[in-house]
């Protein structure tokens, strides 16, 4: 399996943007999928997390009203809609994904339960 994240770019405070995270080769029904997001000399941050089918959606509570997760299982993609970004969340984003369900809620937001990472895309909020 690989993740191609796409989407990033230069944006200004207020202002949206939408990331794409494209899953090809093997695919997982269970599989979960996340965002993450890493600024520079920042340890990476969780930001969302999206069960299988879709039906449950999980925020960091900085994003959580502004940000919005969502997968198409049948073309395997997963998106980030984010609105009303702030300087301070310029980063590197990651999607993610794992080959297995978690049997917590809590695992969806530890970036070490997640196996397969995209390269990253930037996104740069100016002020």
């Amino acid at each position: 399996v690989q993740l191609q994240a796409s989407g990033g770019g230069l944006v200004q405070a207020g202002g949206s943007l939408t990331l794409s995270c494209a899953k090809s080769g093997r695919t997982w029904s269970t599989a979960p999928m996340a965002w993450f997001r890493q600024a520079p000399g920042k340890v990476r941050e969780f930001v969302a997390a999206i069960v299988s089918n879709g039906a449950r959606t999980y925020y960091s509570d900085s994003v959580k009203g502004r940000f919005t997760i969502s997968r198409d299982n049948a073309q395997n993609t997963m998106y980030l809609q984010m609105d009303s970004l702030k300087p301070e969340e310029t980063a590197v984003y990651y999607c993610a994904t794992e080959s297995r369900s978690f049997a917590s809620i809590r695992a969806y937001y530890a970036a070490g339960n997640y196996d397969i990472w995209g390269q990253g895309t930037l996104v740069t909020v100016s002020s």
